[in-house]
């Protein structure tokens, strides 16, 4: 444990935040999700992708040079469906932000593409479906 970091933030987790670089990816994603077989780096936290994402968020600066550094999956055959814990996502995005951060959606299988290439996997223990989203790194400018 250290002061003022989240305890959902592990040693390894925050290893592999402090290691990526501007335009790297994160890929967090839900239970059910084939972290193990196509992740070039695995990290496990016990709790919800949500959960996960709001711990990072406190240290990961978003990509702004992007339209989009968020982006979730799709709900197969209901596109425009959003599910909780992509709501959550955007909630969390803007909070740490604090600005509105636009979120893209694509397809279950250019999902996976994606997170094939990010710079870790982190494999949540949300149950809930469709809790998978992929985040930008951004840049920490100069004051």
């Amino acid at each position: 444990m250290l002061k003022g970091i989240d305890p959902l933030l592990s040693p390894e987790l925050l290893a592999v935040i402090a290691e990526m670089g501007h335009g790297d990816e994160l890929a967090i994603v839900d239970a059910n999700f084939p972290a193990a077989a196509i992740a070039r780096r695995l990290v496990r936290v016990s709790a919800s992708a949500s959960e996960v994402l709001h711990a990072v968020l406190t240290l990961l600066p978003l990509d702004d040079f992007v339209e989009a550094p968020l982006t979730a999956m799709k709900v197969d055959g209901r596109p425009e469906e959003t599910p909780e814990p992509v709501r959550e996502f955007q909630e969390a995005a803007d909070a740490a932000e604090r600005r509105k951060v636009k979120m893209a959606r694509i397809d279950r299988s250019a999902f996976y593409d994606r997170a094939k290439n990010a710079f870790a996997v982190v494999a949540t223990g949300e149950l809930r479906l469709w809790g998978c989203v992929l985040a930008r790194k951004g840049v920490i400018r100069p004051d």
